[in-house]
């Protein structure tokens, strides 16, 4: 049950911020909360309808589609069913830095500019209107509400993404304060400072927390291991996103904090996807979004089979994201949870594709093949795992005192099992594994390309 404050942020403060901002989402989450429990019929008769509005704007406004779809004979009156829409090429990252000002609308309102933290390789810029904005938080904030906690509850956020870190001014902590939410950096999260974060968690005594698996995990391991209790503080429900959940990383958040881990899927270029309800399915915002699952020569699979995560977003149309190829590995399921939702199911998300490995003989296995063996080796603190060639892998090491060399050899007869005796296996000892930019960890980092 909210308190007085949240349902005061919640109904009033929240709502005239983003009316301020010229956003839409309230009305688009209490669409959403209706729409969530529509059947198989009725929602994909509205997805139809959003996919035609965005295929029209786009023929129409957006000179890369107009042209596009010119070449290939596309009008939008060739699409009549979801399915049709393979008949459009995929949208990479390289087409859009090529082609950024051709996506654009020529009737866009004002556009924000947005990028991702390049995990991969070189950042990508893109462009958001208001109309994507709103329908992003709405899908949040609709799933926020799932769990029995809503805006204007207490909350702790661990993140390290630049475009949130560099806005702390005046306005923003102002706005943070109005809505309970205080910002801890997930890229200073050195053993030296983790009594710091507990003592924030501590204090504020959330409701929820919200950050990186890596980060939470990180700090409840640190706290068991040094005898800080952190199950009596009231926290409801810890949610993730922006990485990989191991179930170890699960087991360690939930045992540590005393409330069930919500894991969710998406990005920054590709939206808000999908989310973990209460009964446990992964559920795909599918109002606002079409999730295609392809294999590397580009063809659609049908449920059960993984395949390249595709997106198209209904709410982009001052920026098109249409069939975006994101990069990750996932697999579709039926939308058949227990909580009732007709929303379709990601039954699996399985990574990005750097984060599986290619053996010597060009056998790919996600990186947790490799994974299993570093943890089955005593006192290491942290690890890293980068596959530089198919014939050189390197694996950094934080060490703990109970490390031996001893563990060295098992790491190097182990990825060798599994990699290739022949693959050469360097395992190093460092100070620290420092997280990417954005403050993401990534236990598996590949630079040999998955076919």
């Amino acid at each position: 049950m909210a308190d007085f404050y949240t349902g005061t942020v919640s109904r009033f403060l929240f709502p005239l911020h983003e009316r301020m901002k010229g956003h839409n989402s309230v009305a688009v989450r209490i669409g959403l909360e209706a729409s969530q429990w529509w059947g198989a019929e009725q929602l994909a008769a509205v997805r139809l309808h959003r996919l035609r509005l965005l295929l029209e704007r786009a023929y129409r406004q957006v000179p890369y589609y107009r042209r596009i779809m010119a070449a290939r004979g596309i009008t939008p009156d060739s699409i009549t069913t979801l399915a049709d829409i393979d008949a459009l090429p995929f949208l990479t990252k390289p087409d859009i830095r090529a082609q950024s000002e051709a996506l654009k609308a020529r009737d866009a309102g004002r556009l924000t500019r947005l990028n991702t933290g390049g995990s991969s390789g070189e950042p990508l810029i893109f462009f958001v209107g208001r109309e994507r904005i709103s329908h992003d938080v709405a899908a949040k904030w609709r799933a926020t509400r799932w769990w029995g906690v809503d805006i204007g509850d207490p909350e702790i956020v661990i993140w390290g993404s630049p475009l949130e870190l560099s806005a702390q001014d005046r306005v923003r902590e102002l706005r943070d304060r109005l809505l309970r939410t205080r910002l801890l950096p997930a890229f200073s999260m050195s053993t030296g400072n983790l009594d710091h974060f507990i003592r924030a968690i501590r204090s504020r005594r959330p409701r929820m927390l919200f950050g990186y698996p890596s980060s939470l995990a990180l700090i409840a391991r640190y706290a068991r291991s040094s005898g800080q209790r952190m199950d009596d503080l009231g926290i409801r429900v810890a949610f993730v996103t922006a990485e990989r959940l191991y179930e170890d990383q699960r087991a360690a958040i939930e045992r540590t904090f005393g409330c069930p881990v919500a894991n969710g899927y998406g990005g920054r270029d590709a939206g808000f996807i999908a989310h973990q309800c209460p009964r446990g399915g992964l559920h795909i915002s599918a109002e606002d979004l079409l999730v295609e699952i392809v294999d590397p020569q580009g063809r659609v699979l049908p449920e059960g089979q993984a395949g390249e995560i595709v997106v198209t977003h209904f709410a982009t149309g001052d920026f098109p994201f249409i069939r975006y190829r994101t990069g990750d590995i996932g697999v579709l399921g039926p939308p058949d949870c227990p909580c009732g939702r007709g929303l379709p199911v990601l039954r699996e998300v399985q990574g990005r594709a750097t984060d599986f490995v290619v053996a010597q003989d060009g056998t790919v296995m996600h990186g947790l093949a490799l994974i299993y063996v570093i943890r089955d080796v005593g006192g290491i603190e942290r690890f890293q795992i980068i596959q530089e060639s198919l014939t050189r892998t390197r694996v950094l090491i934080e060490a703990g005192a109970a490390y031996s060399p001893v563990g060295a050899e098992a790491i190097v007869a182990g990825l060798k099992c599994r990699l290739g005796s022949g693959v050469r296996i360097e395992v190093e000892v460092v100070d620290g594994i420092p997280a990417e930019r954005s403050g993401k960890f990534r236990y598996v980092l590949s630079k040999v390309g998955v076919a």
